[in-house]
């Protein structure tokens, strides 16, 4: 049993599962329930619950002890037992019958319509009686004071048979062309029809006079509806002494106070399918209606959607169990649909398990979706000029887009596109138009992408057919036939770029794979006509004549692609050379700096050099400062080295020495006395001593960087002085 929730109003599946054949026997199927867990686990409300094809009409019986269902293929009718929760009977028919009604409270007076113009009447032991109406029936109402059928077909009159007296009486002429449905109000017997120009006619049956017209097709087109073609009555139901409910072919149910001619409340399905049937719940005020798609449960005061009901299989007819929640269906399967709903009342007597069974055998919830919405991507949005609303109360966010209410949508997509009904028109025509050509004779068509590509595979198609080869190995799928592929020749995004650079350099050698296909599949259907063994060697050719034809094959691949490469290279060097002479037309306009407040400009060409200065290693920079002479190294008789550099004047706090020079293999120098001593401190390891300062070896190649690289300071005065 499945279980699925929407508005927090659990519906109940008591009929989904695998169904058994008709045709095993009571033992095959006990070892098939066995076997399959499937099948165990199925819930079998009703025994036989189902038809041989098509169930098309179901109804229960008025003592609720009964449940009655009609399809086919033979036309039958099958009558089941709540108590016995199985068959009772099953009676075969002439014809199918288009809709039949129970006179009595249980099973022993039915009247059948069916669909070649019989009227059938069935007694409790069987068939009873046969009659014909002038005109094809589609409705018939029972009026229980005055004994009579009203029946309503292809024709404008209203056909009344006495069941009293046996005999036609005087039809009720209408206005309209056709008839479709009829209802008749069991409180003041007031006898209503739906006719096919989308109006309702009100008899009185003891005047047999028009009493009132309802035009429901002009009430039930709105702003938020979309209509192709005029609204026909399509079901029709009275409720109470006041209300009536209309369903129309485009999907609207009206409901009406029999006082004005004005509709309360339109009700739009939003799925454009005639409405099939139409129920009152009067313990929650709700009403059900119900197309081939959806069965909908609305709140009849507000319109509030209460929850919705869409079955696997189209719907042909719907019907509400009494004073129960409990909801049978006639779908175009051959089981028929029952569905609990505890919301709207306890099960039925005959199966009041139910309520503790539901809570235990929840399986398979399915997601909550909105109605009365339309689900648009972001990319619809922005076809519709609507990406501004994006994170407005107008779009609610759900998954890759969003939701927004129906009747805006349509709105606008009216607005954007006014000319959609005839796109639509003309769209159908050409898919007519197509059908039609389909039946003639088909000639070789290739896609509108990757032509040659598609022209290769036929081509390829064609050689495994001609060769007697295809015998021998495992037919494989062919891409043009696969849909897994069929975008590939279809958008034009996946077409084959031949002018590219991989193209180019893999084309010889599929070109050269295909060529080797083709002799290989020559060969072999000669092989197969001759009838040699593959170890023969053909008369007159040596055994190495395959491997001296493979290396030439590889020769000439190899010269292709050399080539192939040669003009790639070619045509990028042609570039490069266009580029640059685009370049050198170039004119350049001066640029513009402005020099902030407190600054001193400086040349671009001395902080260029700098840069570059600063960039460098430190052995590029004392070669640089010795290739200047501002640097000397030379070796002394003690065997170390002399380090002699000069100082010119910058723009540092270092106080300004004239000149020092240092040993390699010395732990310490001596600096000479500073000239001004208002910097005395700028190096605070310097100890002061008989108006010498010591700094170690280490500290000294610490400035010695700083001094050269990165302050840049130039270099003045004498030569070096001895230590």
């Amino acid at each position: 049993m499945q279980v699925s929730s929407l508005n927090e109003v659990k519906i109940y599946s008591l009929s989904c599962g695998k169904s058994l054949p008709e045709w095993l026997s009571d033992r095959k199927k006990r070892a098939l329930q066995k076997k399959d867990v499937d099948v165990r686990r199925r819930i079998e409300l009703i025994q036989d619950f189902e038809m041989p094809t098509v169930c098309t009409t179901i109804k229960v019986s008025k003592d609720g002890q009964y449940i009655l269902a009609t399809g086919t293929y033979k036309p039958r009718v099958r009558c089941y037992d709540t108590y016995q929760l199985s068959l009772k009977f099953e009676r075969c028919l002439d014809s199918e019958v288009v809709t039949f009604e129970t006179l009595s409270d249980d099973y022993s007076k039915i009247v059948f319509l069916h669909n070649d113009r019989y009227i059938e009447f069935h007694s409790q032991s069987g068939f009873y009686y046969k009659t014909r109406i002038p005109k094809f029936g589609r409705d018939f109402s029972y009026h229980y004071p005055s004994c009579d059928l009203y029946f309503v077909g292809a024709s404008s009159e209203v056909y009344r048979l006495n069941l009293e007296q046996g005999r036609y009486l005087n039809p009720l002429q209408t206005d309209a062309a056709e008839n479709n449905v009829c209802d008749i109000n069991s409180v003041h017997g007031l006898f209503a029809t739906g006719t096919i120009e989308g109006r309702v006619e009100c008899w009185d049956p003891r005047t047999r006079g028009r009493v009132g017209v309802l035009d429901c097709a002009l009430s039930s087109v709105t702003a938020d509806s979309e209509i192709n073609s005029l609204p026909t009555i399509s079901a029709l139901k009275f409720n109470g002494a006041l209300t009536m409910a209309v369903g129309t072919s485009t999907g609207q149910v009206l409901l009406y106070d029999l006082r004005s001619d004005k509709p309360l409340l339109v009700k739009d399905h939003q799925y454009g399918l005639p409405i099939k049937s139409v129920h009152f719940q009067d313990s929650l005020d709700l009403i059900l209606s119900a197309d081939s798609r959806i069965i909908k449960m609305w709140n009849k005061n507000s319109g509030k959607i209460f929850t919705s009901l869409e079955p696997e299989h189209d719907l042909n007819d719907v019907c509400l169990y009494p004073s129960s929640g409990m909801l049978l269906t006639a779908s175009e399967a051959p089981k028929m649909g029952i569905y609990y709903i505890p919301v709207l009342g306890p099960a039925p007597r005959w199966c009041s398990f139910l309520d503790n069974l539901t809570e235990e055998l929840e399986e398979n919830p399915e997601s909550t979706v909105y109605d009365d919405y339309k689900f648009v991507t972001k990319k619809d949005l922005e076809n519709l000029g609507l990406t501004h609303l994006i994170g407005s109360p107008f779009l609610r966010a759900y998954m890759h887009g969003f939701f927004m209410d129906i009747r805006l949508y349509h709105k606008v997509k009216l607005m954007v596109n006014p000319f959609a009904y005839e796109e639509y028109r003309k769209d159908k025509i050409r898919q007519k138009i197509e059908e039609t050509r389909a039946q003639r004779v088909q000639l070789k068509k290739l896609p509108k992408v990757n032509k040659e590509l598609a022209l290769k595979l036929i081509e390829e198609e064609e050689e495994k057919q001609k060769s007697t080869w295809k015998k021998k190995v495992k037919s494989l799928p062919n891409i043009l036939t696969d849909d897994r592929f069929k975008v590939m020749f279809e958008n034009p995004d996946f077409q084959v770029d031949e002018e590219s650079e991989e193209f180019r350099l893999l084309n010889p050698l599929v070109s050269k794979i295909s060529e080797k296909r083709k002799k290989k599949l020559r060969l072999l259907e000669q092989q197969e006509l001759h009838g040699k063994e593959e170890e023969e060697e053909p008369e007159g050719k040596p055994s190495d004549a395959e491997s001296s034809e493979s290396s030439d094959d590889e020769k000439d691949w190899v010269a292709e692609v050399r080539k192939q490469r040669r003009l790639l290279q070619q045509e990028e060097k042609v570039k490069r050379q266009e580029q640059l002479r685009e370049d050198q037309q170039t004119v350049l306009k001066p640029q513009f700096y402005e020099i902030k407040a407190g600054e001193e400009f400086r040349s671009f060409k001395d902080s260029a050099t700098k840069q570059k200065l600063m960039n460098k290693t430190l052995e590029d920079r004392l070669k640089l400062e010795a290739k200047n002479g501002t640097l000397s190294v030379s070796d002394t008789t003690v065997g170390s080295k002399q380090l002699t550099f000069t100082l010119k004047k910058g723009a540092c706090s270092f106080p300004r020495v004239s000149e020092f020079s240092i040993h390699k293999g010395a732990s310490a120098c001596s600096l000479p006395r500073a000239r001004d001593t208002q910097n005395r401190q700028a190096w605070p390891w310097v100890s002061q001593s008989r108006g010498w300062r010591e700094i170690t070896y280490s500290h000294l190649i610490v400035m010695w960087d700083m001094l050269l690289g990165a302050q840049g300071w130039e270099c003045q005065g004498p030569g070096p002085v001895e230590e």
